[in-house]
């Protein structure tokens, strides 16, 4: 008859334990997921969280809900996911503002970059310089000539302090010798009808939402911050092409979660998102909302946000910008 020891019983629970442990582990996803897009509805990351998240809950198998909140050059909506559950059902829409740009302008930052993980980078966006009809510029250069005759004259809006379009406005400030009053709103839906009215001059923001206006002539796209020129506006001129050697400021978005979501969750949320974006259907969905599609898994995103972090923390520094 074989006899097991009390100590013997006691070291084979681990391995008895560990299935029942398993199989008490909730199914992910358990419910539908949020996700985060921290600017108004109607702007680029807004709508590109859409087009993604109406894909992602398909895949996953439970909706995932996009929940807007504005505010802080989006600094609102990240620190409500750092802050979040850690068990995969919130989740960040990134933006090159939230991830890169906010830390080293803002004095205070409620969140810390390791305080949130990476999943994936989804997709660029150009950057346009648009003003309403009534500005007396066809080009860049007239514009720059107009600024440079009433010196702090013109206004210029962005969706928020904080933004790709904030920085890109000083950054062009800084190399173009001008002074524009900065007007941040809180998302591109609130600047966009204030332009059309007239009441801002100039635009810099993501292209998306300003296309329709442009191409019905409500408004004018002078040109494109990207090195080159943007797929879905191959006519309009870079910045660079108008006379500013080297200009580039593109946007980004990418999906970000609690740093403590665990490794699986992301795992199995950023293979989703590159599978994804791989399809033919989505990245004409993407390119029809004028993103680009650019996937990439956690490890490389990490090396890109790195990157990203140099660019922009020298353009903080030689603009001037600060914001308490």
């Amino acid at each position: 008859m074989t006899i097991v020891t009390r100590r013997a019983a006691l070291g084979a629970l681990p391995l008895l334990a560990a299935p029942v442990a398993l199989r008490a582990q909730p199914a992910w996803p358990s419910r539908p997921i949020r996700l985060v897009v921290p600017f108004q509805a109607g702007g680029a990351t807004d709508v590109t969280a859409r087009v993604l998240a109406e894909r992602l809950g398909a895949m996953l198998g439970q909706p995932m809900i996009v929940d807007n909140r504005a505010g802080a050059g989006g600094n609102i909506g990240a620190d409500l996911v750092a802050k979040s559950d850690p068990d995969g059902h919130t989740i960040l829409m990134a933006t090159i503002g939230t991830a890169t740009i906010n830390q080293f302008l803002y004095s205070r930052m409620p969140f810390k970059q390791e305080d949130l993980a990476s999943i994936a980078l989804v997709s660029m966006v150009g950057n346009g310089i648009i003003v309403n009809p009534e500005v007396r510029a066809t080009t860049l250069a007239e514009l720059i000539a107009l600024a440079k005759r009433d010196p702090g004259g013109m206004n210029y809006g962005t969706p928020g302090n904080g933004t790709s379009g904030h920085l890109s406005g000083e950054y062009l400030k800084t190399r173009a010798g001008i002074d524009l009053q900065h007007v941040p709103f809180r998302g591109t839906g609130g600047l966009v009808p204030e332009l059309l009215a007239g009441r801002v001059q100039v635009a810099v923001d993501n292209l998306p939402a300003y296309l329709p206006h442009v191409t019905a002539g409500r408004l004018r796209l002078l040109a494109v911050t990207s090195r080159e020129r943007w797929f879905s506006v191959p006519q309009t001129p870079t910045v660079a092409e108008s006379g500013i050697e080297g200009f580039e400021a593109v946007a980004w978005f990418g999906m970000q979660a609690p740093a403590r979501t665990p490794r699986p969750i992301i795992e199995r949320l950023s293979a989703a998102v590159v599978e994804a974006i791989a399809e033919p259907a989505m990245q004409a969905k993407l390119r029809e909302v004028g993103s680009q599609p650019r996937p990439m898994g956690p490890a490389d995103f990490d090396r890109f946000i790195a990157a990203e972090n140099e660019k922009w923390r020298e353009v903080v520094r030689v603009s001037g910008a600060r914001l308490d």
